[in-house]
């Protein structure tokens, strides 16, 4: 019997998706961090407490680089509590 394997995306977003997501913080490079389920986007220039419409470029196993396509007109995705007061334990 044959297997193949399949890589499977766990990823909430994909390449291409356009979300409104809320800079929850700011990284050691500057760049701004927002967070869907949990799940790391990293937007380059974004400042916390912005809440933006961002494109997303690249998605790795664990996070994921957007670029700011405009201001939020939408619900903003974020992280539920939760994983909130699991992010800020650490």
């Amino acid at each position: 019997m044959e297997r193949t394997f399949q890589r499977r995306s766990f990823a909430p977003i994909r390449v291409g998706d356009e979300v409104d997501v809320k800079i929850e913080a700011v990284g050691a490079k500057g760049d701004g961090i927002a967070k869907i389920k949990g799940f790391v986007i990293f937007v380059p220039g974004a400042k916390e407490g912005e809440t933006l419409k961002v494109k997303i470029l690249k998605v790795l196993k664990k996070m994921s680089f957007a670029e700011v396509v405009g201001q939020s007109t939408g619900p903003v995705e974020e992280s539920s509590s939760e994983e909130q007061e699991e992010s800020e334990e650490y």
